[in-house]
């Protein structure tokens, strides 16, 4: 199986999913969202395998979501925006397989599509 982790190697959630994913021997695909942001198509297609509301890919209590003037009623498509101007507001870590995708928050949370 493969899967892609959208990684952010200072992150120990995301440390942790990496960790998992290489001890299930999971042929992982990194992808550190920040350096190359997910743009509008991708995060649409994200969203529909994580089968969650748009908001649920923000990190809220960061101080750039406020600062993007984001809120629990913000339009899918000003999350797209604000994520791909500025990719530390992603949830982090986030696995993708063939069988969908979970936000790993907690890290075994990622168990169910592996």
């Amino acid at each position: 199986m493969k899967a892609t982790l959208y990684h952010n190697p200072s992150c120990s959630k995301s440390r942790q999913a990496l960790a998992l994913l290489t001890e299930q021997g999971i042929d992982i695909e990194l992808r550190d969202y920040r350096r190359t942001p997910p743009q509008h198509a991708e995060l649409v297609g994200l969203l529909a395998s994580l089968q969650r509301p748009a908001h649920d890919l923000l990190r809220s209590k960061d101080s750039e979501y406020a600062a993007a003037g984001l809120s629990p009623t913000a339009s899918d498509a000003a999350i797209f925006a604000a994520i791909t101007a500025c990719p530390k507001l992603l949830e982090r870590p986030i696995v993708v397989t063939i069988k969908g995708a979970r936000i790993g928050r907690p890290t075994d949370a990622i168990l169910g599509i592996l």
